[in-house]
């Protein structure tokens, strides 16, 4: 108690030392989790190689840890009220360990997929889990600077990813992705098992078998759907993208439904009864989609159009993801002072200019010209993301902060897998009608850049359009009045 208090005197962000020590295990556990989740893009092509598997085979190493995630997510809500912070957390790094450990030393991609799902397993529990952990044991005035630092973690991690392992395979196998991974993951296990406490209550909750089974078909038809359609891999009109997308939408009307007739609901979606969360979950929906469409465009830009490696693809993401890294603390400790409307309004105007300056990119743009554009849209994306979800989560009761961080995570998974394959179609089709209505077709080469150059044009017109959307939305977003009594309260005891 003496420490806490002394911590707390002091201004720690955290409360007490151990606190801060938890929340570090934590974060550096979900680091490496996140960062995984990008490190095997630019690897595809050499697993392909050594397997000697088709990309539609390939695709799967992807679409199945979404798959995972998206569905798993929605019962993270039940788990932080079920077990302990310590044991939720050593389970989640166990399955992510084992999953690692599997993936590196897999003879074909049949092992290679059970390692990558036993990887989302872990990675699907640990951000709600950080989350849930944060909001019980940091100050309501002091959260912004908290969620700072980890949004160090969720937007560095897989900014840095597609660079890392540009260099790692360019000189290394694939497989050391892996191996690398290994020793940091089993390092947090260790450290966790002799220092890691538990901080939040736990219950004796009911888990619905039918919600269960909903949620599972709901959020997962949807995302299979849509990264499906994304990875190019059938057409809208296709029973592989129409037929989960339908099960999804179908199961998710029926889940919501019961959630509002059960007593002890899967997902409380009480939340969306408070404006500032629905508003907030909204913009950062549209900033996921955002972000999606810049990591996934621009790389197939600069190789397919300019003929650039994969290498350097992946350095023009780097310095964005430097600036995120710098700026999530900074702009933590200005929500605590400021509140997030200001830091939105600022940063989805950046994102807006930025998405019309890579509407008209051309073959004469330069490349420090495109890093210098992405390195301004990140910078907008780290003035969002982490201050409009700490803004949703603060006017919460703190019965629903489990709820409230599953369904805030479960919906950016389902807006990246949504919005990947909506721009992906939009610059498809638009590529598709620019090759039709072109007359002269001598120059093939020439014709299907110009065309990629206009289906690049159109779908991030779509994206400006959404952000431009979400700007309008954020002008309405407030300091829950919680935050207001406790920043009043903190000035009044200043003075």
């Amino acid at each position: 108690m003496k420490n806490q208090t002394e911590s707390h005197l002091n201004g720690g962000t955290f409360g007490s030392r151990s606190n801060f020590l938890l929340v570090m295990i934590m974060i550096l556990g979900v680091f490496v989790a996140i960062l995984n989740e990008t490190l095997l893009n630019v690897a595809l092509s050499k697993i392909m190689d050594d397997f000697g598997i088709a990309p539609s085979t390939a695709q799967w190493l992807t679409t199945g840890y979404l798959l995972v995630i998206g569905v798993l997510i929605p019962v993270t809500a039940y788990l932080i009220q079920r077990f302990t912070t310590r044991s939720l957390f050593l389970g989640a790094m166990g399955f992510f360990t084992v999953g690692t450990f599997v993936a590196a030393i897999s003879p074909g991609i049949e092992v290679l997929l059970i390692g990558r799902l036993l990887q989302a397993a872990g990675t699907g529990l640990l951000f709600p889990l950080l989350t849930n952990v944060v909001f019980s044991i940091v100050p309501i005035d002091k959260r912004g600077s908290a969620m700072g630092t980890i949004g160090i973690v969720i937007t560095f991690a897989p900014a840095i990813g597609p660079t890392l392992s540009g260099i790692i395979v360019e000189h290394f196998s694939w497989r050391i992705l892996f191996y690398g991974v290994l020793p940091i993951a089993l390092f947090v296990i260790i450290f966790a098992y002799m220092k890691l406490k538990n901080v939040t209550e736990t219950t004796n909750p009911k888990i619905d078998p039918i919600s269960l089974l909903l949620s599972t078909l709901g959020f997962g038809g949807i995302v299979y759907g849509f990264s499906s359609a994304g990875e190019g891999h059938g057409s809208w009109a296709s029973n592989e993208v129409l037929t989960p997308i339908a099960i999804g939408v179908v199961s998710l009307i029926l889940f919501t439904w019961r959630q509002l007739t059960i007593s002890q609901p899967l997902l409380d979606l009480r939340t969306f009864k408070y404006n500032i969360f629905r508003m907030s979950t909204l913009i950062m929906m549209i900033v996921m989609m955002a972000m999606f469409s810049a990591m996934m465009l621009l790389p197939i830009f600069l190789q397919n159009a300019l003929g650039y490696s994969p290498l350097e693809a992946g350095l023009v993401m780097l310095p964005g993801g430097i600036v995120m890294g710098i700026m999530s603390p900074i702009t933590g400790r200005l929500f605590d002072k400021f509140g997030a409307k200001w830091l939105a309004l600022i940063g989805l105007g950046l994102i807006s200019i930025t998405l019309w300056q890579f509407a008209f990119i051309t073959l004469s743009t330069s490349y420090s010209t495109i890093m210098i554009f992405n390195t301004l849209l990140m910078l907008g994306i780290s003035m969002v993301m982490m201050p409009v979800m700490t803004n949703a989560l603060n006017e919460l009761p703190p019965p629903l902060y489990p709820h409230g961080t599953a369904i805030i995570s479960t919906l950016q998974q389902v807006a990246g897998a949504v919005g990947t394959a909506l721009l992906v179609s939009i610059m498809t089709n638009s590529s598709s009608r620019f090759i039709e209505n072109t007359l002269i077709k001598e120059d093939e080469g020439l014709l299907q850049t110009l065309a990629m150059i206009a289906g690049m044009k159109s779908a991030f017109l779509v994206a400006f359009g959404l952000v431009a959307f979400a700007w309008i939305v954020s002008l309405f977003i407030k300091r829950p009045v919680v935050q207001e009594k406790a920043l009043k309260n903190k000035q009044g005891a200043t003075n």
